[in-house]
């Protein structure tokens, strides 16, 4: 991983890109800080991978005012901006630098991408979610993809102190029992109001109707408690759901940082 930071150079592609990651694998609570943050410009772009969409190659989801395709060609985070944000374009693509151009044609004037820090060809400002762990060691025996290379710049921020998360409970019934795909679940537990049962699946996990249905039927409830990301996968199946909505309040020193990144390339452009 160092020889490939080492041996890309940065590309200028014309555009205020921002990047919001961190190193490890699994959730960070990267989605809600890139959505504060978009929601926060106009004309804005957010591009990412679409980890698992049943599509491939560039899609747009969204173009800033109806939403194009479904969650299975977008995957769920990428519908959850389309959902969350409905005036920025979203675009999946496994090529980044191909949905930043895309955005581009597309006249939008900054470009967020969900996951990007080892795009080390891309010229963008690095925001990384400090991840704690006491195993400190890369893949395979460690859950770290890389390091923090000593001549990368990178804006570390850390949850709770850059950033804080709100959570509403909307939809709630009597009897609700936790139905998750996300990665690392028990992050939820901090938020969690009383539940008949935590049922967690695999990070992405394409639910169907009739799984979601023997939880309800086996615990008797009369919801299922979901995550947003959860949500825009089941929506479809018209069942009673309760939503643990997350947001995040965001330090205005972070959004300094992101405007004084933007003013130093428009004075480069003049």
């Amino acid at each position: 991983m160092f020889l490939r930071f080492k041996s890309k150079k940065r590309e200028d592609l014309g555009i205020d890109v921002i990047s919001v990651g961190n190193l490890s694998v699994g959730g960070s609570g990267k989605t809600p800080l890139v959505t504060a943050l978009a929601s926060n410009y106009e004309d804005a772009a957010i591009v990412l991978r679409g980890y698992g969409r049943n599509s491939s190659g560039l899609v747009v989801v969204s173009n800033g005012r109806e939403i194009l395709c479904d969650v299975s060609a977008s995957g769920d985070e990428a519908m959850i901006y389309a959902h969350k944000i409905p005036r920025a374009v979203v675009i999946v693509s496994e090529d980044r630098k191909k949905g930043i151009n895309r955005a581009k044609e597309m006249g939008v004037k900054i470009v967020f991408l969900d996951d990007a820090y080892s795009k080390h060809d891309i010229k963008k400002l690095d925001i990384l979610i400090d991840v704690e762990s006491k195993n400190s060691s890369c893949l395979p025996s460690g859950p770290f993809r890389e390091r923090l290379w000593s001549s990368k710049e990178a804006l570390v921020v850390k949850e709770g102190v850059d950033f804080k998360r709100v959570v509403e409970l909307k939809n709630k019934s009597d009897k609700m029992s936790l139905i998750t795909a996300i990665a690392r679940p028990q992050r939820l537990d901090g938020y969690l109001p009383e539940v008949i049962s935590k049922n967690y699946f695999e990070d992405h996990h394409t639910f169907s109707k009739s799984e979601v249905v023997d939880i309800l039927k086996r615990d008797k409830a009369d919801s299922a408690l979901v995550t947003y990301k959860d949500f825009v996968k089941l929506e479809q199946f018209d069942l009673n759901l309760s939503l643990l909505d997350m947001y995040v309040q965001v330090d205005k020193n972070i959004f300094k940082t992101v405007d004084n990144y933007r003013g130093c390339n428009n004075a480069k452009k003049d």
